[in-house]
């Protein structure tokens, strides 16, 4: 459960809305395959994380954007197929906005929003936001 002043429908309303705006944002030379050009970097590679999670796939970010992201998220044939951003539970206040976020591979799909206890790199509670870029039915291209 979320302890903040921001309603579960305003939440979903700043998550529909900032949509919007990532497919605008998109990059036009989006990093589409495995492994993207520096700044990013493997995220295996910065903390004890496996190369790949099971749900996410193999994660890149540039480090510089920890601990929120952008973290784009390969399967294992190395296409681009969510962008996440994990957002501290500490960060959202009645302030608080998605407004904005990026969606390097263009059209979102679905998102889906999943509480996190904290994990190497993102130790506090949080949220993982999923920009998924492929069906939900797809999801298995991730799943192990």
């Amino acid at each position: 459960m979320i302890h903040s002043s921001m309603t579960a429908t305003a939440f979903a309303t700043a998550v529909f809305f900032s949509l919007v705006s990532a497919q605008t944002l998109a990059a036009d030379n989006a990093p589409l395959t495995a492994p993207p050009d520096a700044p990013y970097a493997a995220v295996s590679d910065l903390v004890p994380l496996p190369d790949f999670i099971p749900g996410l796939g193999q994660l890149f970010v540039d480090p510089d954007t920890l601990p929120a992201g952008p973290f784009l998220g390969y399967d294992h044939d190395g296409k681009l197929v969510s962008t996440t951003y994990m957002i501290p539970l500490s960060m959202v206040t009645q302030e608080f906005n998605l407004g904005g976020l990026k969606a390097p591979a263009g059209t979102v799909d679905h998102v889906d929003m999943v509480y996190n206890a904290g994990h190497p790199g993102v130790e506090e509670p949080h949220l993982h936001v999923v920009l998924w870029n492929i069906p939900a039915d797809q999801k298995s291209r991730v799943a192990k």
